[in-house]
């Protein structure tokens, strides 16, 4: 496994009695990724996905920020799971449903989602630092899923570091792809060219690219025409 890429729970950071994981990025980025999130939910209501929630920090978070909304956290890890389902439990939320096991490389994974009592639809799916840190048929699930569930006028919402023309935007985003792609060769920061033509053969379009702090982006795709 990279240097930079450790399992939530197993970084040296503390776990509470209750299963709780405290992510170090959470407490950096969790504002100016809501601040984002909330101009483009604005005046939206319905269901939200966080696909790869981690320690479940960034959606109780953005739940009590819009309780009007469902947010429908998920992962694939264990571990994380639990500690999804301690910070809802300590959050006390009602509009947090619980969390689902979903692994976005399972073609059926929407098929699963509905069938374990998720919506018919979604108005947005959220995805932070997943991408990157996982196989390319993890991105393939994930766009060709959300072609499938979003509503007409419904987003996909990626965070993370991303390459443009084959460009890292700063050295340390360099670095980073290296030690990824040096643990497992299967991950590494993706392209925003790449990404553009896997959304187009789902019927999506990247509708706009937003600067955040510390070299990262926020990537958001929604249906074509």
């Amino acid at each position: 496994m990279a240097e930079y890429v450790v399992e939530f729970g197993r970084d040296g950071r503390p776990v509470e009695p209750d299963g709780r994981l405290d992510a170090a990025a959470f407490h950096r980025n969790h504002q100016p990724i809501w601040a984002v999130l909330a101009r483009l939910l604005e005046g939206r209501s319905g269901d939200v996905l966080e696909a790869g929630s981690g320690t479940g920090q960034h959606v109780v978070h953005f739940a009590a920020q819009r309780p009007d909304l469902t947010w429908w956290p998920s992962d694939l890890n264990a571990n994380h799971l639990t500690s999804i389902a301690a910070w809802r439990a300590h959050a006390g939320l009602s509009n947090v449903r619980e969390a689902q096991r979903i692994d976005l490389a399972d073609p059926g994974w929407v098929a699963a989602f509905r069938a374990a009592g998720g919506p018919s639809q979604l108005s947005a799916i959220f995805c932070a630092n997943v991408i990157h840190i996982a196989p390319w048929s993890v991105a393939e699930g994930l766009l060709a899923g959300a072609a499938q569930i979003l509503s007409a006028d419904g987003f996909l919402a990626l965070y993370g570091p991303f390459k443009r023309d084959g460009r890292h935007s700063a050295l340390s985003n360099a670095v980073f792809d290296t030690s990824l792609r040096e643990g497992n060769p299967d991950w590494g920061v993706r392209d925003i060219a790449d990404l553009e033509t896997l959304a187009a053969r789902n019927g999506l379009a990247l509708r706009e690219t937003v600067e955040m702090p510390a070299n990262n982006m926020i990537l958001v795709f929604a249906r074509t025409g």
